[in-house]
C-alpha cells in the first residue's frame, strides 16, 4: 500500500511528530522513513536516504541554519520538497526549487492534502517516463550521409573509427560513412556495451573473438583493432578470464 517514502526535517520534535499524524491521516500510500531534527543528522540522513526518498517535508529553520542552505549541498536531490515552516519571508528563495507547497505553521489540512497531491503525481509521470525509457529501449540508430539516413540495428555494429572528420561504421552487412565525428556517436556508445579502446576506435563488446597480448583485438569480421596502452588494464577487466 506505501507507494511513497518521505523524510521530515524540523528541530521541533513535536511538530514532527504532529506531521506525521497530519500526514497518516491524509494518505496512507505515503510511509514517513525517517525523522531528522538537527541539522547535522539532516545532513548525515540525506547523505545515505537522498536516493530513496520521494517526499521531503522541510522546515526553513533546523538549529539557526536555513533549510534552503541543505538542498544547496545536495543539488542532484530527486525528492519533491514541500516546505513547512513558521516563517513566510522565505517563500521567494523557496520558489527556486519548485516546491510542491510552502505551507507555514501551524498545518492547514487541506494545504498539506494538496501539496502532497502535487508531490505524488509528478512522482507517478517521473516513474511512468523511466518505466516507458526502461521497456523501449531504442534499438536501432540513424546514421546521417550526404543522401540520407541510414539506420542500423546496434547489435550489428562491430565498430566505429574516427577518420579526419568522418565516422565509419561498420556493421555485420555493411559499411557507412557519416560526415559526423565520433564524439557525435556518444549517445549510442555510452548506453550500450561499446568501449574506447583507442582514439580512433569505438568496438562493441559483443563482437569481440579475441584479444592479442600485444595489444591487439580481433573483431567477428577479423578486423584487428589497437587497444592503447593506457586502456588494456581498463579493457581486460570488463571481461572474467580463466588463467
Amino acid at each position: 500500500m506505501r507507494k511513497y517514502n518521505a523524510i521530515i526535517i524540523d528541530d521541533e520534535l513535536s511538530a514532527a511528530e504532529l506531521l506525521v499524524k497530519h500526514v497518516d491521516v491524509l494518505r496512507k500510500d505515503i510511509n514517513i522513513s525517517n525523522i531528522f531534527t538537527s541539522w547535522s543528522k539532516a545532513l548525515d540522513g540525506l547523505r545515505v536516504e537522498r536516493e530513496s526518498c520521494d517526499i521531503l517535508l522541510l522546515d526553513i529553520s533546523i538549529n539557526g541554519r536555513n533549510g534552503i542552505d541543505l538542498l544547496k549541498i545536495f543539488p542532484d536531490i530527486k525528492s519533491e520538497i514541500v516546505f513547512i515552516t513558521a516563517h513566510s519571508d522565505f517563500a521567494l528563495n523557496a520558489i527556486k526549487f519548485s516546491p510542491c507547497g510552502y505551507i507555514l505553521k501551524p498545518v492547514d489540512d487541506i494545504e498539506l492534502a494538496n501539496s502532497l497531491d502535487k508531490a505524488t503525481k509528478r512522482i507517478d509521470a517521473q516513474r511512468m517516463t523511466k518505466s516507458t525509457s526502461d521497456n523501449h529501449v531504442e534499438e536501432r540508430v540513424g546514421i546521417f550521409n550526404n543522401k540520407g539516413i541510414d539506420y542500423v540495428d546496434i547489435k550489428d555494429i562491430i565498430y566505429f573509427e574516427s577518420i579526419n572528420q568522418y565516422t565509419k561504421i561498420m556493421t555485420q552487412k555493411a559499411e557507412y560513412i557519416s560526415s559526423y565525428h565520433l564524439g557525435k556517436f556518444s549517445n549510442v556508445t555510452d548506453r550500450y556495451p561499446f568501449f574506447k579502446t583507442h582514439r580512433s576506435y569505438v568496438i562493441n563488446l559483443k563482437n569481440i573473438l579475441r584479444y592479442e597480448t600485444s595489444g591487439i583485438v580481433i573483431m567477428s569480421n577479423k578486423k584487428e583493432i589497437p587497444v592503447s596502452r593506457s586502456q588494456r588494464n581498463n579493457f581486460l577487466q570488463i571481461f572474467d578470464a580463466i588463467h
